[in-house]
């Protein structure tokens, strides 16, 4: 079954060590600009919601890459990036509705989450589990759930303003 981050936006206090973990394990270097996660900061609402690579099945940036360089491994269960045949168009960038592909300006070339190769790290060093690596079925029921429960709230919401009147 394939695994995929499953991130709790609620949980995340916006604290971008899960960035900072992740550029020093792909890159050597701590500078959050060089993350496959990034963090978004809605200040207004006091929100923080970390965003990565949804591994989609119909990827957006596959499609558009005009090279080919973008794919499906069903061995690894995740869309990679060829490094030799991309050409730093940035298509993919612009296409991805997630924000997660990332253009190096310094490399030339794109870069997105590779889940660390099955061992996460961002899950590994986030204190407040706002990210987990679960199984994909897992995070469908989750959000299945949570629908549930907002009709339901806005059932008994909605039946308790019929009472008032």
């Amino acid at each position: 079954m394939a695994k995929v981050l499953y991130i709790d936006h609620q949980k995340c206090t916006g604290c971008q060590l899960c960035e900072l973990v992740c550029a020093v394990s792909h890159d050597g270097i701590s500078n959050p600009a060089r993350s496959r996660i990034r963090v978004v900061k809605w200040e207004a609402e006091g929100l923080y919601i970390p965003m990565s690579c949804q591994q989609c099945q119909d990827a957006p940036c596959l499609n558009v890459c005009p090279v080919k360089a973008i794919s499906r491994n069903a061995e690894l269960e995740r869309v990679v990036v060829d490094y030799d045949v991309c050409i730093g168009c940035r298509s993919c960038v612009s296409a991805c509705p997630f924000g997660a592909m990332i253009f190096n300006p310094t490399d030339r070339k794109v870069f997105k989450c590779d889940l660390c190769d099955g061992d996460p790290q961002c899950v590994r060093f986030c204190e407040e589990k706002a990210v987990d690596f679960v199984e994909a079925d897992k995070v469908s029921i989750s959000k299945r759930r949570k629908a549930a429960e907002r009709v339901s709230s806005a059932s008994k919401d909605a039946a308790a303003l019929e009472n008032q009147f």
